[in-house]
């Protein structure tokens, strides 16, 4: 070989290295460029996700592998809001509050409904503890008061299908419907070895929540089997009412109320209290800690009075009952409350769904909570609500305390 031919095969092999070298670093910078493009992806993906990738892969995986596998996923279509839906859903439930849950914008109408005052189905308030559907209280003068439903018991079953495992908006939808109608309710009772099986036929309900009548020329009795729109001005009413016949002392009966509205019940409680705490809220944000004032305009009456609480008395009426308590402005008789003292607030989603997330709980003037623990009466005595005042043994309770209370402060005066 020459020494030309040489420099000649060194130089093509120096070009070859050369082209080689600088076609790595195209790639690498490529590379990197394609990198960079995809974290600032990934990055912008994080930035808007409620979950981190990983999650989202997950996510993915999960649909990819139902909708492939599943055996009616061929002949059975599933929308994306349904999925969208459902993983909301099973977020908020991982919070096990049964207080916070999402509903969907169907469900959103239907439960506006109650609120408004009528509505078909068999009239009882329903709540979830322990991951069972129980009972609050069935509603005055319904199919389910009139077959004897009781505050705590357990549904279990509704027609033929076991309610185990679903939450009381479930209950709640399967309850409702056409009056005249039939559903079957299987329940399961403290102390009762089988279940109770009821044949209710649903009705139109009307809620009537303010009854009143003297028990005696100085008794008068205020019965509130809920806080809507239209008790403030009933009840306002039926206490001026009795107090024009003679009235000198009074029993407010909130057994079996399942709550309701908390500025109806924050007014209810100031004809009662010339002013002062009624309520506070506490919560993790500034809005949700508040406290809740009689309002010294809406003062009613002194009078003497009791209060009958049982365990079928929740949220608003436990707030009354605990305010009156506190202030030493009634004595307490009956059982212990059913202990729902927390705040829910509706947020609206987009989409016309929402989320109703517990912000708060209530404790009464004193500090007491009332969420999940109830409150205990002054006396307490066993029994229930019974039409039959003389076989009412709380209310008979109530009577020879409220005597009490007036000769005493007869006495003082």
């Amino acid at each position: 070989m020459t020494k030309n031919n040489l420099f000649r095969n060194r130089s093509g092999l120096l070009l070859l290295c050369l082209v080689a070298a600088i076609s790595i670093a195209l790639w690498e910078i490529g590379t990197i460029a394609i990198r960079t493009a995809r974290a600032a992806d990934i990055s912008e993906i994080e930035r808007i996700s409620p979950f981190d990738t990983r999650s989202l892969w997950l996510l993915r995986q999960a649909r990819a592998i139902i909708e492939t596998y599943q055996v009616d996923a061929e002949t059975r279509h599933v929308t994306e809001e349904q999925l969208v839906h459902g993983a909301i859903m099973g977020m908020v439930q991982a919070w096990e509050d049964p207080y916070t849950r999402f509903v969907t914008p169907s469900q959103l109408r239907e439960e506006r409904i109650q609120m408004e005052g009528q509505y078909g189905g068999v009239g009882m308030y329903i709540g979830d503890r322990n991951g069972r559907v129980l009972v609050i209280s069935p509603i005055e003068d319904t199919p389910a008061d009139r077959a004897g439903l009781r505050p705590m018991d357990q549904i279990v079953r509704i027609g033929d299908e076991m309610a185990l495992g679903w939450d009381s908006r479930e209950v709640v939808r399967r309850l409702r419907g056409q009056p005249n109608t039939p559903v079957t309710l299987w329940i399961r009772r403290e102390d009762e070895e089988e279940l109770l099986k009821f044949d209710l036929v649903r009705e139109m309900i009307t809620i009537r929540s303010v009854r009143h009548e003297m028990l005696y020329d100085d008794i008068g009795y205020l019965r509130l089997t809920n806080f809507m729109q239209t008790t403030e001005a009933d009840a306002e009413q039926a206490v001026r009412d009795m107090m024009s016949q003679g009235a000198r002392g009074l029993i407010l009966d909130l057994r079996n109320n399942g709550g309701g509205l908390l500025n109806v019940c924050i007014n209810i409680a100031s004809m009662f209290l010339e002013g002062g705490l009624v309520v506070e809220t506490r919560g993790r944000v500034g809005k949700a800690n508040e406290e809740y004032n009689a309002n010294p305009a809406r003062f009613l009456t002194d009078m003497p009075m009791v209060v009958l609480i049982n365990e079928g008395s929740a949220s608003a009426s436990e707030i009354v009952a605990g305010a009156l308590s506190d202030r030493n402005r009634a004595t307490t008789v009956g059982q212990k409350s059913f202990g729902k003292g927390s705040v829910q607030t509706l947020f609206n989603l987009t989409d016309g769904s929402g989320v109703y997330v517990t912000i708060a709980r209530y404790f009464t003037p004193s500090g007491r909570a009332i969420d999940q623990v109830g409150l205990i009466p002054h006396i307490e005595v066993e029994g229930r609500f019974e039409r039959d005042r003389v076989q009412d043994a709380q209310l008979q309770r109530a009577i020879s305390e409220l005597r009490r209370k007036m000769s005493t402060a007869t006495a003082s005066m």
